[in-house]
């Protein structure tokens, strides 16, 4: 049965999924790169990313989980790239260069229409204009029978959890302060202990890891 997970998210003990002051430079704002050093040290990740090595264990099983089984990703206009307003750049392809890690359609919720820009490696970008509902029923029917990853970035991830969309969240607790920042939890999402539960959990030396699970999915 197809699902619509929010797998693979990183968070710092303050709650931040980005540090502050994004930029060119500073994709994840200041710090904030170091929020996915924990899934870049596992081999499943490294594969990914065209890399070799990488740590086998309790943190891959983890990182693993926001790969097997995903035919269709959502992510925010912020997570795409860094440019604003109407798409005068459309050379713009995201921050992951020619062959992007996804290898299958990922939508992207802008405010301004752009055509599809496809990628190497089977990743085709589309642009959602229509908000959160639109993209996830266009992902689903992308997806056929494979799930659906909500990405990040964090106003994204609050907008599905607002409307309780997500059937499973994991959240990667990286022991680290930034200070400042893209917060995932706080003031603005209503009801979120009584539509989810915390159905797993387990401590690494890189990371906590919580899977959270909607009640009644």
């Amino acid at each position: 049965m197809q699902r619509v997970l929010g797998h693979g998210l990183s968070i710092s003990l303050d709650g931040f999924m980005a540090g502050p002051e994004q930029s060119m430079e500073a994709p994840l704002g200041v710090g904030g790169d170091r929020l996915h050093d924990w899934a870049l040290a596992t081999k499943c990740m490294r594969e990914v990313h065209g890399m070799e090595g990488g740590e086998e264990g309790p943190d891959n099983d983890w990182a693993r989980l926001s790969l097997e089984g995903v035919g269709a990703t959502i992510i925010g206009r912020n997570m795409f790239g860094p440019v604003r307003g109407a798409w005068a750049d459309a050379d713009w392809n995201g921050w992951w260069g020619d062959d992007p890690p996804f290898h299958h359609p990922v939508f992207v919720l802008s405010h301004h229409d752009r055509q599809p820009a496809h990628m190497k490696g089977g990743t085709t970008f589309h642009f959602v204009t229509d908000g959160i509902y639109e993209a996830l029923d266009r992902a689903k029917d992308a997806a056929g029978d494979l799930d659906v990853r909500v990405a990040g970035g964090a106003a994204t991830i609050r907008q599905f959890l607002e409307a309780h969309l997500l059937e499973e969240l994991h959240i990667a607790v990286v022991p680290i302060l930034l200070g400042a920042g893209e917060r995932l939890f706080g003031s603005g999402l209503s009801g979120l202990p009584e539509a989810y539960e915390c159905a797993r959990s387990e401590g690494t030396k890189a990371a906590f890891h919580a899977l959270l699970v909607r009640r009644g999915a």
